[in-house]
């Protein structure tokens, strides 16, 4: 059967499944199967508001619903630093009456921050439409309708009449643990060119990729060695290059000072060029795993959230790791090379101590 057929024969079940939320979340989950995720999530939606409670309706619908939403939207709306970063920075640059394009509404936290500073208007677009159709759902129940407007489409098929006019205020937060994985570049890029009017506010205005050496003392669980008597080493090869550790572990310490090894000004439209980068550290002296990565965001000139790696700090985006083949011992006042590589939508690290400690670059990446 060819695809066009499956799907108008998925589409004309939909009003014998009406009011049966067991047939109407397998119908949902069919429609997910056939790649029409939004009448999967519109479906699985009345699916789940019709079915009791723990039961198998429910069940089926919370899978659709839940496929290929990130579980970062569960963690990122309770790192309260970042909420008051991000309220601090709508206060200053909304006005009475302005409009504000948000790109990524996830819960619409950002949105309805943007109609209590006074926004006369939000446009705020979302590629998922189980996110989206949420997301009205939330900006409704918490009264700003009036105000805010869900888009259900990615901002690359916005169009200035979308808005009525160009945006005064720009808001994403589409940002990755590494900046640029995420794709923040092109699209913020395409939104300030198109979009935004010229002078118009973009928060964030910039972010930062920082580095430093760093010790971990989980790094030694994931190196290989001799296992059971038998040497495991040429299996380390296949360790991913960078792993992801969360803000404030207690088994990181930082050893040498942080500096900005990539900056990023969001406002400028682009392009942002694959480009390298290269910062030199000093060691503070003792054992060092490899380099950690972190980032900071510029929400305005002012306003700076940064999830440093200090210990006991929170931050809902995690740190990077990128270590070493084997740990070095360091006195203080070492110099070590960190450089990076942006290309396109990824970013590599790698470290070059001296030659005199270290004889070859440990490349992470």
């Amino acid at each position: 059967m060819e695809m066009a057929d499956l799907r108008a024969g998925l589409r004309a079940l939909r009003p014998t499944v009406e009011g049966r939320p067991d047939a109407m979340a397998s119908l949902a989950r069919l429609f997910l199967a056939a790649g029409l995720r939004e009448e999967a999530a519109e479906v699985a939606s009345r699916a789940w508001d019709q079915a009791p409670q723990e039961s198998a309706a429910r069940s089926v619908a919370a899978m659709v619903l839940s496929a290929g939403v990130p579980d970062w939207h569960f963690a990122i709306v309770h790192d309260e630093a970042r909420n008051e970063a991000y309220d601090r920075a709508l206060r200053s640059a909304v006005f009475p009456g302005c409009t504000v394009l948000e790109i990524g509404t996830g819960t619409g936290l950002l949105a309805m921050m943007a109609a209590r500073a006074g926004a006369g208007r939000v446009i705020t677009c979302e590629q998922d439409p189980a996110i989206a159709r949420a997301a009205r759902e939330v900006v409704a129940r918490n009264g700003w309708s009036h105000c805010v407007q869900v888009v259900a489409r990615h901002s690359s098929a916005l169009q200035v009449e979308d808005l009525g006019a160009p945006a005064d205020v720009l808001v994403s937060e589409i940002i990755s643990n590494d900046v640029v994985s995420g794709g923040v570049l092109p699209v913020v890029d395409d939104a300030v060119r198109r979009l935004v009017r010229p002078g118009g506010s973009v928060i964030p205005r910039g972010s930062r990729v920082r580095v430093a050496l760093a010790e971990h003392e989980g790094v030694a669980r994931r190196r290989m060695g001799k296992i059971a008597g038998f040497d495991l080493r040429p299996f380390d090869r296949l360790a991913a290059p960078r792993r992801e550790i969360a803000a404030g572990s207690p088994q990181l310490a930082l050893r040498s000072e942080a500096r900005d090894l990539f900056t990023f000004d969001f406002t400028s439209g682009g392009p942002h060029p694959d480009s390298r980068a290269r910062v030199t550290l000093s060691s503070h002296g003792g054992r060092i795993d490899g380099v950690v990565q972190w980032l900071a965001l510029d929400l305005d000139e002012t306003v700076v959230y940064e999830n440093h790696p200090a210990p006991g700090a929170r931050s809902c985006w995690a740190l990077g790791f990128t270590p070493w083949a084997e740990p070095a011992q360091f006195p203080a006042g070492q110099k070590v090379t960190v450089h990076g590589h942006l290309e396109g939508q990824a970013l590599r690290l790698w470290a070059c101590p001296s030659p005199s400690v270290l004889p070859e670059d440990r490349p992470v990446l």
